[in-house]
């Protein structure tokens, strides 16, 4: 359940690379337990806003908070996913899962241990010692998820998570995204140039324009009823998605 409290807040966010103005005044809120998702055509700057975000780039202006605080240009108070899994292909799914928690100072024996807490939740019970490239393509991504996940499990930023997975896998974990974000207390922040794939997720929605990027509107998601394959075709999914379409 949503309520009001501030997770983050990224406030008149302005970056140019060299002559490259990438974002221009660019401002975003997530609340707890919100799924919010930043749309927009490719190269418009969205994987830079979700650096900056994560403390990977200082934006020339503007400010990052995170519950209140300044965290502008400072890492490690979110998770990160990226469209690429960035599993170590040497190392077993178990080991790899181990890796934000031995960054964190955890000893191996208990990395061990809460990294196989999680395993049959996130659908990876049985494949501990199998190797990526053993693995289907959704499931490395739920490995990369609870890899997210295990890092800060409060605050993740996923960027275009399933945009390399065929669309048959692509809409189940979709779903099973959903699913597993009603069991845990997260607030995303999700990329995608995917229409139908920003509006079945999210609660709101942030669009925005070619680079330099600007927010040409926010959407609020309001679908009744839970999401399943129907919500595709209804009325009010096909509203939005006409607008979006039209603004694009």
């Amino acid at each position: 359940m949503v309520n009001d409290q501030l997770i983050i807040e990224a406030e008149n966010i302005k970056k140019t690379f060299i002559n490259l103005d990438t974002l221009k005044e660019v401002s975003l809120r997530l609340y707890k337990n919100q799924f919010v998702t930043v749309l927009g055509p490719s190269g418009c700057g969205k994987s830079t806003l979700f650096d900056i975000i994560a403390g990977l780039e200082r934006p020339d202006e503007g400010t990052i908070y995170i519950e209140g605080e300044d965290y502008t240009g400072r890492t490690g108070r979110v998770s990160y996913m990226h469209q690429e899994d960035l599993l170590f292909p040497w190392n077993s799914l178990l080991n790899n899962l181990t890796i934000p928690l031995l960054i964190k100072g955890f000893n191996r024996k208990d990395a061990l241990k809460l990294a196989k807490k999680h395993l049959s939740f996130f659908g990876l019970e049985g494949f501990e010692n199998s190797y990526p490239g053993q693995l289907s393509g959704g499931m490395r991504q739920r490995a990369s998820l609870l890899r997210t996940f295990l890092f800060a499990e409060d605050i993740m930023l996923l960027d275009e998570p399933f945009g390399s997975l065929d669309a048959i896998t692509r809409r189940k974990m979709q779903q099973w995204l959903l699913n597993i974000w009603d069991h845990i207390d997260a607030s995303i922040l999700f990329i995608t140039h995917d229409i139908d794939e920003a509006i079945f997720l999210s609660d709101r929605i942030y669009l925005l324009s070619e680079r330099p990027a600007v927010v040409k509107k926010v959407f609020d998601i309001d679908i009744p009823g839970s999401r399943d394959n129907l919500t595709l075709t209804g009325k009010e999914f096909n509203k939005i998605k006409s607008e979006i379409i039209e603004m694009l």
